[in-house]
């Protein structure tokens, strides 16, 4: 692999980081997490985690899955995300050669530390063309205030 000379990484961490992702490459992922805050490449679902003045955002992206089936706990500041993707491949009937399979079914769960500021009574979920989005209001007395001089 080509790597431009404008693309090198200039600190060390940089060029560690690079020789990780070029030995994937030759030899295949090793199955671990890239860094503290990620999980294993492939988990289901793909999260997103953020905040707002006002709430707490999550999105997972679990596109093919059936609402109705999943199942969104929120227990002493942990947000738990379970459910289940069906297999596409059928099984019934005639066997089934499998070239490829990057799609990842079965159950599956996620689990997300919230921050101590959250409102668990002000919950609000969301799914929509494959997007589940949750956003948890941040109490009150955790928005900054405005104090008028006089």
């Amino acid at each position: 692999m080509y790597v431009s000379l404008w693309n090198q990484p200039s600190n060390l961490f940089g060029q560690f980081e690079l020789l990780r992702r070029e030995l994937d490459e030759a030899f295949g992922a090793s199955g671990l997490p890239s860094s503290i805050r990620s999980v294993t490449p492939g988990t289901l679902p793909a999260i997103n985690v953020g905040r707002t003045p006002t709430s707490i955002e999550v999105y997972a992206f679990a596109p093919g899955i059936d609402a109705s089936k999943l199942e969104i706990t929120l227990d002493r500041g942990v947000l738990r995300i379970a459910g289940e993707r069906a297999s596409a491949i059928p099984d019934k009937g005639t066997p089934v050669q499998i070239y490829a399979r990057e799609r990842v079914a079965g159950s599956f769960s996620r689990t997300v530390s919230l921050p101590d500021d959250i409102d668990p009574t002000k919950v609000n979920a969301n799914y929509r063309d494959g997007v589940l989005q949750i956003s948890i209001a941040r109490r009150e007395t955790s928005q900054p205030t405005r104090i008028t001089v006089q």
